[in-house]
């Protein structure tokens, strides 16, 4: 790990001009991700500004319904939250799904947003090829070993995945991420938040320089009563998912009013599956309806060598997602 400089402000308006005034700085909050990548030689900052003095950890009801959850409140907490288990346990499951219980105790909510990738071409620098570490140098996964690699979204440049499970929840309930930076504050939609690689890899999100979540806003859902989390993956602890599925359904008796499908461990990003959620509205809940959604769910996807499994893990997981959402598994 290089030397670098360290700065702790407690307030957001300091955090955010400290990250102006110092050069190739980045915030540090949990750290579980930015330090093992500093240790690893892959982010090489010039200095940190520490960010966990800052008043963002609390979990507070919304006057529309919704729920803020603050971008240093950690993992656990959120996910053990009374307002999230009763209002969003699709969230709570999810974040339960990631990591370890160490971890989540100090991982934060901002944080999670903001992981990078575990693909090993860009985790270890021994492999030369990695445009999202070094860009024009070339993908090594393309050609190498891609058993983990994305089936979606992928271009010539990468077919690296998003890591994170709270982020798929977060797709699926549609947040929203509350930002501060330079020019004062904006809204990030969910969907919007994360990139697909095209032709910069590098840029994980469409954060702007000197920016600092602050907030991650949950509107008012519908599917707290019908919505499951399924992870697929190696072995069932601290593993990263293979493919993995947030399903929330909002019924009337038997018939799905709507439907909200996420996937995750295919893409770059949180994948929503818009197509297939449109074939489950208005329908009654049927195993053939479940199918042909995920059917339509897996249209476009492009695998490579190693990872042609997905599509089939994918299909078989969705079916099993919404059945016991749905409460016909």
């Amino acid at each position: 790990m290089q030397p670098f400089k360290y700065r702790r402000e407690e307030n957001s308006a300091a955090a955010v001009a400290a990250i102006g005034q110092l050069e190739h700085s980045k915030f540090l909050a949990g750290g579980t991700n930015l330090i093992d990548l500093m240790k690893n030689g892959v982010e090489r900052p010039a200095a940190l500004v520490d960010i966990n003095r800052l008043p963002l950890a609390k979990i507070e009801a919304l006057p529309d319904g919704g729920v803020r959850l603050g971008a240093l409140a950690r993992n656990s907490d959120t996910a053990n939250h009374p307002l999230v288990r009763e209002r969003y346990p699709l969230l709570a499951y999810a974040i339960l799904s990631g990591a370890s219980p160490q971890l989540r105790n100090l991982a934060t909510n901002g944080g999670n947003l903001l992981q990078r990738t575990r693909c090993p071409y860009f985790m270890d620098t021994g492999f030369a090829q990695c445009n999202k570490r070094d860009p024009g140098s070339g993908c090594g996964a393309i050609e190498g070993f891609n058993r983990m690699h994305a089936i979606f979204g992928t271009s010539e440049q990468c077919i690296a995945t998003h890591p994170s499970d709270m982020c798929v929840a977060l797709a699926a309930l549609e947040a929203r991420i509350v930002i501060m930076g330079p020019q004062g504050e904006r809204i990030i939609p969910i969907a919007e938040f994360h990139r697909l690689p095209g032709d910069t890899p590098q840029s994980d999100t469409t954060l702007r320089p000197g920016e600092l979540i602050t907030s991650i806003d949950l509107p008012k859902s519908p599917y707290a009563r019908h919505s499951h989390y399924l992870k697929i993956r190696d072995r069932s602890s601290y593993e990263f998912a293979l493919v993995s599925v947030a399903a929330a359904l909002e019924l009337d008796g038997d018939t799905i009013t709507s439907a909200r499908l996420v996937l995750g461990g295919v893409a770059h990003k949180p994948w929503r599956l818009e197509q297939a959620e449109k074939i489950l509205t208005g329908n009654k809940m049927e195993r053939h309806l479940f199918a042909a959604a995920a059917h339509t769910g897996m249209e476009g996807a492009k695998t490579f060598r190693y990872n042609r499994y997905k599509v089939e893990m994918a299909t078989r997981g969705i079916r099993q997602a919404l059945g016991v959402a749905g409460g016909v598994a």
